[in-house]
């Protein structure tokens, strides 16, 4: 789940991200009073559920919702919570291409872990971010990487070539490069960032 919004009197609406719709708006009854079978999820979970539309998919109803992962880890730390919002917000705000959806599925998945297993969440979301952008076919690569400094080349280089748990650059480097990234997509792509 990549949104939560406060319930109304009647319905709790979600932001989800599916492998096979992309991005859905969902709603949820809440139940008039407490009952043992109401499961609610929460920002970052993962769930299987079953969505029916009455509208050719323009409003989804939860029939039925399953967590299959729950997440509360990322909320032990304010970094690892901010770092993963943003990163749920960029995917929430930005249509995917269908042929990309899978491996945005798989991103976020890995994203949420890596910020759940405590490894550095400034890290994780400047990669996430890297990869979605260029997994959405623009050319990072070859047009933000050359547009850096040398010293940032190389401190960029290091921060997307090196596995998590290696990363040694300070987080005032990360900001650097992350604030670079964020300008690049906001200024010569489509990419909104929140």
């Amino acid at each position: 789940m990549i949104e939560k919004r406060p319930p109304s009197d009647a319905f709790q609406t979600f932001g989800l991200f599916s492998a096979e719709h992309g991005g859905l708006v969902a709603l949820q009854r809440v139940p008039r009073r407490p009952s043992p079978t109401h499961v609610s999820p929460d920002l970052f979970d993962e769930v299987s559920a079953m969505l029916e539309s009455s509208n050719q998919g323009r409003t989804w109803f939860v029939k039925e919702v399953r967590i299959t992962t729950r997440r509360a880890a990322i909320g032990a730390s304010y970094d690892a919570l901010r770092f993963a919002s943003a990163l749920v917000s960029v995917v929430g705000r930005n249509p995917v291409h269908e042929e990309s959806r899978e491996g945005v599925a798989q991103l976020l998945r890995a994203a949420l872990d890596a910020f759940c297993a405590g490894v550095r969440p400034d890290v994780v979301h400047l990669k996430s971010l890297y990869v979605f952008a260029r997994d959405e076919g623009y050319p990072v690569k070859q047009e933000w990487i050359p547009s850096l400094t040398q010293d940032d080349r190389e401190v960029a280089a290091a921060l997307l070539g090196r596995r998590l748990r290696e990363q040694d650059a300070s987080p005032a480097h990360v900001a650097r490069i992350r604030r670079s990234l964020e300008g690049y997509l906001g200024a010569s792509t489509e990419i909104v960032i929140p």
